[in-house]
């Protein structure tokens, strides 16, 4: 029979979890997690990551399954991912994927795009730049040769903005020129659901998720992991922010709204990159779960 992959997708707060955990026990089948933040078992609270409870209720995969220290990439966890679907495959004719981190649910579902080499020695100047002149610099450069990339990116991520700049001053194209020009055949068929709402509903559930993570110990996580802040896994929204509290650079107050603020702009990314996915099928937040599950039926049926 054919094989099905039902994709969940959306920007963070939106109900991502509740519903894949819906699906998985609809379908009877596991779930396997893209969300890059979640597959660090120092990271928790901060990423959102499924509580006991919700990892009780359906089985998940690369969920705080590496270390901070770990080395991992994209790729890595394409490579991973596919393996881990060839085995479910066996024992399930449908498997839900859910995640908010765009690169990684389309390194499952469309393969990774091919770049060309470019000279070593403009990484160089580029982590050079980083150093002397700071990533906002290297930001607006990268707004200036490729406001596509800019605007969907984690744009606070060094490593990702000094990737996409090598590329652009490498061959004097944009980075995003590059972006789904490969087309990989997989093995199975997907169907990809994304919840969305108005934005001030979005925002105004990202406010209220972080008061919670405060009420739950989010403070007390990133101070456990402040030697550590120098990692790329720990430059991330939650962490960075509090890391600034922590070092006496910013109040807490002050350090609270900027998490909300980055979440709120981290999520307006997130959308800018699913709605590039023209075969979407876009339900509000509020949609009732067996009107998403008999839409997946439905597609099943006609694919």
């Amino acid at each position: 029979m054919p094989k099905y992959l039902i994709s969940v997708i959306g920007p963070t707060a939106i109900g991502k979890t509740a519903l894949s955990i819906k699906l998985a026990n609809y379908f009877n089948t596991e779930i396997i997690s893209a969300d890059s933040r979640q597959f660090f078992r120092e990271m928790s609270i901060g990423t959102a990551a499924p509580s006991k409870k919700e990892l009780a209720a359906a089985k998940h995969h690369f969920i705080h399954h590496k270390s901070i220290q770990d080395t991992y990439s994209v790729g890595a966890f394409e490579k991973e991912a596919l393996n881990c679907l060839e085995s479910l495959f066996k024992t399930h004719n449908v498997v839900i994927m859910v995640g908010g981190s765009g690169l990684y649910v389309d390194a499952v579902t469309k393969g990774l795009d091919d770049f060309p080499e470019v000279d070593s020695s403009i990484r160089q100047s580029l982590n050079t730049h980083l150093e002397t002149k700071g990533l906002p610099y290297l930001q607006n450069q990268l707004k200036e040769l490729d406001p596509v990339t800019y605007n969907t990116i984690a744009i606070d991520n060094p490593q990702r903005v000094i990737r996409a700049l090598e590329i652009c001053i490498g061959t004097n194209k944009p980075y995003s020129s590059f972006l789904n020009n490969k087309k990989i055949n997989r093995n199975f068929k997907t169907i990809t659901i994304g919840l969305n709402a108005e934005r001030e509903t979005i925002y105004n559930r990202i406010n209220q998720r972080v008061d919670i993570m405060m009420q739950q110990g989010l403070l007390d996580e990133v101070k456990n992991l402040l030697a550590f802040k120098n990692l790329n896994a720990l430059n991330t929204v939650g962490y960075k922010e509090l890391f600034n509290y922590l070092e006496g650079e910013w109040t807490l107050d002050f350090a609270i709204s900027e998490i909300k603020k980055n979440s709120r702009r981290f999520a307006k990314r997130q959308l800018t990159w699913f709605k590039k996915g023209e075969k979407t099928l876009w339900f509000d937040y509020s949609a009732d779960a067996d009107v998403i599950i008999d839409t997946c039926k439905v597609q099943i049926e006609n694919m």
